[in-house]
């Protein structure tokens, strides 16, 4: 399938057959109420934010969309570039990232996903569409092919046995004593080299991730808040650590949440700023940006060009000239 060339100065990549898919549950999601396709869809955006919408537009559901995937499909931008434009669409309108978390019980995991919306639209309207506890649309399973009848004459092959997978090696047990909030930290240098923690700074920050825990989040959440948008070096990982704790501590959630309708596993949504992945409530996140990524996006100031410096020594002699002149 071909993507619709948007710019005759550029023409539109091929979406590979197939394209890479995210995990169930992961991936692009389109919202719903969409008005019909049209070729002015992304006539105001820049060329590059626009050859790649149109792209992003015919990918299928669940298709990956993570940087990395995108740039290897669209060999004409880097990963740079990708993010950027990115960026760009979440501020135009058509993009939002959001975690969902899903499950009944105690058996809740977050999973990542990233709305697209053909028609630009407000940081309003998405807040009313990514409202928490609101059901998002669940995409109805493709019906299974029926195999075409083989004749009698034909002999039917064996089938395969399919390989089984090597098993996972057990998890080593948990020590005595140790509390989430510790193997949580504990387990991030085994995650992302940047973050390695001696037993002593997991025992210093443990009271701060318990904050963490106390407010209704899991493991798995605040792994992610806390590698998520990582410097490309970090000098001091506790020091580091112990800012983004306190400062990405998540807003307590109340005791008695109202349970999902029926049909619906859906017990949270939280956006994610597009460029940086810190999460946070719809409200928090005008444009898909955090604040400290709206004020990185803002452009600057212009700055006035200085006056042209003029030749004085030119000017007295063009006077004198004109003192001379009968």
């Amino acid at each position: 399938m071909a993507v619709q060339n948007f710019s005759p100065a550029l023409p539109a990549p091929a979406v590979a057959a197939p394209y890479p898919m995210a995990q169930p549950g992961y991936g692009k999601r389109s919202v719903p109420d969409q008005p019909p396709a049209r070729p002015d869809d992304f006539a105001l955006l820049p060329l590059r934010e626009r050859y790649i919408a149109g792209f992003i537009e015919h990918l299928p559901e669940g298709a990956s969309m993570s940087v990395k995937c995108l740039a290897k499909q669209i060999p004409l931008y880097g990963q740079q570039a990708i993010a950027s434009a990115l960026t760009a669409l979440s501020v135009a309108g058509h993009l939002r990232r959001v975690r969902c978390a899903i499950g009944v019980g105690d058996e809740v995991r977050w999973v990542f996903r990233t709305f697209w919306s053909r028609s630009a639209r407000d940081s309003e309207w998405w807040a009313n569409c990514l409202t928490p506890g609101v059901p998002q649309p669940v995409q109805a399973p493709m019906p299974a092919p029926v195999p075409a009848p083989v004749p009698a004459s034909v002999p039917v092959p064996a089938p395969v046995p399919c390989a089984v997978p090597p098993q996972r090696p057990a998890a080593p047990p948990v020590p005595e004593g140790s509390s989430r909030a510790y193997l949580a930290l504990a387990g991030l240098g085994r995650i992302d080299t940047r973050l390695p923690l001696s037993a002593e700074d997991c025992s210093v920050l443990e009271g701060l991730a318990e904050q963490w825990f106390a407010r209704g989040v899991n493991a798995d959440y605040l792994t992610s808040a806390l590698t998520a948008g990582l410097p490309a070096q970090v000098d001091s990982p506790v020091g580091f650590l112990r800012r983004r704790l306190m400062d990405k501590l998540p807003p307590a959630l109340p005791t008695a949440p109202t349970p999902p309708s029926a049909g619906s596993s859906v017990r949270h949504v939280m956006m994610e700023c597009t460029d940086c992945g810190a999460p946070g409530p719809a409200e928090a996140l005008p444009d898909g940006l955090c604040r400290d990524c709206r004020q990185q996006a803002a452009p600057a100031a212009p700055v006035p060009e200085p006056p042209a410096e003029r030749d004085v020594t030119a000017l007295v002699a063009g006077l004198r000239d004109l003192l001379k002149a009968p």
